[in-house]
C-alpha cells in the first residue's frame, strides 16, 4: 500500500471510531463521569494505571476505585485521613493492589501539593517532539516520597526500553481534544503533536501488517518506530491513528 492510501485508509477508520460510540466500551468513560478537571485527570490517571487484561475487568474495577474515593477522586487525594486509606486496602486488579492504591493516593497528593498538580508534574520536563523523558522524570517525583517499592512497577519508564502503553494512553486522553468528545484535551500546556502512541498488543499487530512497525516486541525501540512512522502521516496529530489501529485490531480482528 503506497503512503497516500495507507494515509486516506487509517484516516478514514480514526474517523469511523473516534467518535462517542467508543466511549461505551472503552475505559475513558470512567473519567467522563466527571467535570471538574482535577477529578477527570486523576480518575483518568487511576483507571489507565489498571487498563490491562480483560476491558470489561477494567471499567468495573475502575468504578470500583471511583466508589472508594467517594466519587469525588480529587477531594480525597487532598483531604484523605488514614482511616479513609484503610477502606482501599481490600481492592485488587490482578497485581494492583490495596496497598499500591494506597501509595498511589498518597503519591498523588504529594504530586497536587508540591508539584503544582499532575498536568505541571509533565509539562515541565517536556520535548519538542516526545513525552518520554517527561514520564521517566513523573515516575521520579510520583515516587520520591516513602513508598513501597512493589509500587513502582505500575509506572513504567519509557527510558528503560518500555513502550508506557498505559501512561502514554493517560496523555492522550488529556493532551488531544479530538473536537468529538472522546479524548479530553483539558492540558493546555503540552500538545498532541509530543504524544506517543499507546502500544499494546492489538495496535501492535496491526501495524505490523499494515508495514509501518517492523520490530516484534512490543518495547520502547517499537515504540520509537511506530511514532516516527505515525509523524510521517499527521505530524500536528500522530495519535489519532491510535484510534485506527486499535479498532482494526479489536473490532475488526484486522
Amino acid at each position: 500500500m503506497k503512503q497516500s492510501e495507507l494515509k486516506d485508509f487509517l484516516d478514514a477508520k480514526v474517523i469511523q471510531y473516534n467518535n462517542p460510540k467508543f466511549i461505551e466500551s472503552d475505559p475513558i468513560q470512567i473519567p467522563h463521569q466527571f467535570s471538574l478537571k482535577e477529578d477527570i485527570e486523576i480518575a483518568g490517571f487511576l483507571t489507565a494505571t489498571i487498563s490491562w487484561g480483560n476491558r470489561k475487568s477494567i471499567i468495573n474495577n475502575a468504578k470500583r476505585m471511583m466508589e472508594l474515593l467517594d466519587d469525588s477522586p480529587f477531594d480525597f487525594v487532598l483531604n484523605h485521613t488514614e482511616s479513609d486509606l484503610e477502606n482501599l486496602q481490600h481492592f485488587v486488579h490482578r497485581t494492583f493492589n490495596g496497598d499500591d492504591f494506597i501509595q498511589f493516593i498518597k503519591s498523588l497528593q504529594h504530586i497536587y501539593k508540591n508539584h503544582n498538580g499532575l498536568e505541571s508534574a509533565f509539562a515541565k520536563h517536556s520535548e519538542k517532539e516526545s513525552l518520554q523523558n517527561s514520564i521517566s522524570k513523573f515516575k521520579t517525583s510520583f515516587f520520591e516520597i516513602d513508598h513501597l517499592p512493589r509500587t513502582q512497577k505500575h509506572i513504567s519508564n519509557p527510558l528503560k526500553n518500555s513502550a508506557a502503553k498505559r501512561i502514554n494512553m493517560f496523555l492522550r486522553w488529556m493532551v488531544r481534544n479530538d473536537t468529538t468528545g472522546v479524548d479530553f484535551g483539558i492540558w493546555k500546556n503540552l500538545s498532541p503533536s509530543q504524544l506517543s502512541c499507546p502500544l499494546d498488543v492489538h495496535s501492535g499487530n496491526v501495524a505490523r501488517k499494515l508495514g509501518i512497525l517492523n520490530r516484534n516486541q512490543n518495547d520502547g525501540k517499537a515504540l520509537q518506530e511506530l511514532d516516527t512512522a505515525l509523524r510521517n502521516l499527521d505530524s500536528k496529530d500522530p495519535v489519532k491513528y491510535d484510534f485506527a489501529l486499535f479498532g482494526l485490531g479489536v473490532f475488526e480482528g484486522f
